[in-house]
């Protein structure tokens, strides 16, 4: 699928990564070995999404990728059908401040829902979109247009750089984090970039999604 313009006015430089093909072969390499590795784990939790509630195994949405391009993001549904529907109700119980929507006792997830997004295993989907280049395994994670569409410049530069699966802000706390802090952290990333960075963000992440803190 051709990635679209957002159609939003942003004031955004695309960084040129030194260690982009480097970046690249990794990221194929490892998201390509993930998915071989991972299949019977892929299957297994396509059946229990399938037999817990109604409607598709994966869910599809518009991101924002580098330079404010979208692209078709996809991940195990943890939601139940009609959630983007239901969000406007929610609204006034959200519990993070910013752009972003978090809810601990989010009633629109599904039961086996909550264990994905608590083990991340949600998000293994993502490898594909790693393989395909519209991701990174290390970047900060892409944002939903109607997010962006409320960024100063300063969270805008965050899309300067190809989003990932994984960055600071998913092992040092994630939701936890106000969106102040992990604007800080993902800049922090794109200053510190480089193949050993990403390298050491990938061997903490395990650890991170074991203590599942700040997952929901």
């Amino acid at each position: 699928m051709m990635a679209m313009p957002l159609g939003i006015e942003l004031n955004v430089q695309q960084l040129s990564v030194p260690y982009a093909f480097w970046k690249r072969v990794l990221d194929v390499l490892v998201a390509s070995l993930l998915c071989l590795i991972l299949l019977p784990l892929f299957l297994v939790i396509a059946l229990l999404v399938k037999a817990t509630s109604h409607g598709p195994i994966i869910y599809m949405c518009r991101r924002v990728g580098k330079g404010g391009r979208t692209f078709r993001f996809v991940k195990f549904r943890t939601m139940y059908v009609d959630a983007d529907k239901r969000l406007e109700q929610l609204l006034g119980s959200n519990e993070k401040d910013g752009p972003i929507f978090k809810m601990k006792n989010d009633p629109r997830i599904t039961p086996i829902g909550r264990f994905l997004r608590r083990t991340s295993l949600d998000e293994l989907p993502q490898l594909l979109n790693v393989i395909r280049g519209s991701m990174s395994l290390v970047g900060p994670r892409p944002p939903l247009p109607r997010e962006v569409e409320q960024y100063d410049n300063f969270a805008a530069h965050r899309l300067a750089v190809k989003p990932g699966m994984t960055c600071y802000w998913q092992i040092m706390g994630r939701s936890n984090l106000t969106f102040d802090e992990w604007m800080q952290l993902d800049h922090k990333y794109i200053e510190d970039m480089s193949f050993w960075t990403d390298l050491k963000i990938l061997m903490k992440t395990p650890a991170a999604i074991f203590r599942a803190e700040g997952a929901y």
